[in-house]
């Protein structure tokens, strides 16, 4: 169960008429229906979506990654959308098989809504070539309409995955380029490009959570 806490930011209007004396609260602004957040912390910020506070906030930078059909993916394909990001790699017999199967969930639950969209970062780019992810694809029934198995630049992904989706729990241990990006971690980033929450995609009690809280978002827009 969530916890929101609603902050009014007037005070009450006290309104004097002939008939007497009345209050009336004007109507609070209240925060989005999910927190933000701006850091591998994931400390929750409760902010209304048109806050002057998020002119500056954390989004997610500007990339440019392949796809499993050798089409080139940037941020522009995911603007207005709200999507789900995890990090895996083919050759992976571990969690990434039942993390698949679990962004699967998510693909059925919103199968043909242009809104909503799945993006799978290979950690192992210079095996996962475009054909290894096409046949990978195949494989777990992945619809490309919707969701992009991406390769590209080992820097830029892993850069991506600890400073943008802040993907790794280990918070606080310096990592460099040559320390292994693996974690079952979905993230979740709305239709302006900021974090809105985190996930065990092992665990399907979370992932149901993540379908949920997508169904928020949608509300959510204008």
């Amino acid at each position: 169960m969530k916890l929101f806490n609603w902050r009014s930011n007037r005070a009450l209007a006290l309104v004097v008429s002939i008939a007497g004396v009345g209050c009336i609260e004007e109507a609070p602004v209240r925060p989005a229906a999910l927190p933000y957040y701006s850091d591998a912390s994931f400390t929750p910020h409760w902010l209304a979506p048109d806050s002057e506070a998020l002119a500056n906030f954390h989004e997610i930078p500007d990339f440019e990654l392949t796809n499993q059909n050798g089409e080139k993916v940037t941020r522009d394909k995911f603007d207005g959308r709200i999507y789900v990001v995890d990090f895996f790699f083919t050759s992976c017999g571990g969690i990434c098989p039942k993390m698949t199967a679990n962004m699967a969930l998510v693909q059925e639950a919103f199968r043909g809504d242009e809104g909503v969209r799945l993006l799978s970062h290979s950690v192992t780019p210079t095996h996962d070539t475009v054909e290894v992810l096409a046949a990978y694809a195949k494989k777990y029934g992945i619809d490309d309409a919707q969701w992009d198995l991406v390769t590209g630049p080992r820097a830029e992904i892993y850069d991506l995955g600890r400073t943008a989706y802040f993907v790794e729990e280990d918070l606080g241990q310096a990592k460099d380029d040559d320390d292994f990006l693996h974690t079952e971690n979905f993230v979740l980033v709305d239709a302006k490009r900021h974090v809105r929450g985190v996930y065990n995609g092992l665990n399907k009690a979370s992932v149901a959570q993540l379908i949920r809280d997508i169904q928020q978002l949608r509300d959510e827009a204008p």
